[in-house]
């Protein structure tokens, strides 16, 4: 059978080339005599890999020094409450924009630690956009800001960071992470779950600011201690090392296109596709407001439950998987990350023509 379009939210669509170089690798990383996945993560191998990992990601997000890079676990979900633990430590308050589900669960988790301030919420409208914001609006005395930078679910993303001052501004980077150019300098920290655009399901990237290590409340379990991965470089326990040694296929596989810059070039074409179908369709329509819509996640519906499960079903007959909405907004989704190659929107837009046809007749 042929590889099928994945247009899965997550875990989601990795590179061919680095499937190909994975499987000719699995049997035996070369040199070593053993899979990566059964090596010791303090062996001389495993240190290149993860040390080349991280080299890599240095590279091309042009991260600077100041900033420690962790390969952990548990989830950008575990990331709503490791973050306030550790930063609670200074103030016990956070300010947050609430712009989806994740959002919401990052605000319920830091609220079990201390105060979450809801600044600005597009609830109203199903968060279909991203609200307005303004200096005024945010605690100059808060212990950071936390934003979702790309809303996987609702389809929106921030066009533009906020103005906060000198409040250290937190990122959930999951959907978006290495898809669009970020500085980031204009953060204190940036998380995200590997699962979009990095690697497997398993990986957590965290890219914290130096002065941002070591202000940890003292009921922080160990496991959930930025200083401790800091201090042991990701090895404090066994780190996810087959996610890893992927990651690093993934961010060789960038870097050999250009780089992020040249990533969200080929981002911008790949959504303008898509979304000027949609604006054109008689049948199918976006849900995002237009000024926000996101480069990597395309939520969109039909006129009736009825057409949405017979698009879902005729498409994944004709190779185009996982394009059921989420679970809590149903409807239908294409996630087009990074490794979703141009020719696979370019199919699926003239797919959706196709189907159009028939449900207009």
């Amino acid at each position: 059978m042929a590889r099928a379009y994945n247009f899965s939210a997550g875990p989601s669509v990795l590179p061919e080339s680095v499937l190909v170089k994975a499987a000719k690798e699995m049997l035996e990383y070369p040199g070593s005599g053993q899979s990566v996945m059964e090596m010791s993560h303090r062996s001389a191998e495993y240190e290149a890999i993860i040390d080349g990992a991280e080299t890599l990601l240095r590279e091309i997000m042009s991260i600077p020094d100041n900033y420690k890079v962790l390969f952990l676990q548990g989830g950008a979900s575990s990331q709503f409450a490791m973050v306030p633990l550790n930063l609670f430590g200074i103030v016990p308050a956070a300010d947050f924009v609430n712009t989806g589900t994740w959002s919401k669960k990052a605000i319920a988790e830091a609220k079990r630690y201390g105060a979450a301030r809801v600044v600005a919420t597009s609830e109203d409208k199903k968060f279909s956009y991203i609200p307005k914001l303004d200096r005024s609006m945010f605690d100059p005395a808060a212990a950071y800001v936390h934003i979702t930078t790309n809303n996987t679910i609702e389809g929106t993303r921030f066009r533009q960071l906020p103005d906060i001052g000198s409040v250290p501004l937190v990122a959930d980077m999951s959907s978006n992470i290495l898809g669009e150019v970020y500085d980031v300098s204009k953060f204190g920290i940036i998380y995200a779950g590997a699962q979009k655009n990095i690697a497997p399901a398993g990986l957590t990237v965290v890219i914290i600011r130096d002065d941002l290590i070591g202000k940890a409340l003292p009921i922080t379990p160990t496991m959930f201690n930025y200083q401790v991965h800091a201090d042991e470089k990701s090895k404090y326990n066994t780190p996810p090392c087959y996610c890893i040694y992927i990651a690093k296929l993934v961010f060789e596989w960038l870097k050999g296109l250009g780089g992020v810059a040249a990533m969200q070039r080929i981002n911008e074409r790949k959504a303008a596709l898509l979304y000027e179908f949609l604006d054109n369709s008689k049948v199918f329509k976006g849900t995002a407001a237009p000024e926000f819509r996101s480069l990597m996640n395309v939520p969109f519906t039909s006129p009736s439950e009825e057409i949405d499960k017979r698009f879902i079903k005729e498409a994944a007959a004709a190779g185009f998987i996982n394009l059921k909405g989420h679970r809590s907004v149903g409807g239908m989704r294409a996630s087009i990350y990074n490794a979703m190659p141009e020719q696979g929107v370019v199919k699926l837009v003239e797919f959706m023509k196709k189907f159009e046809s028939t449900v207009t007749k």
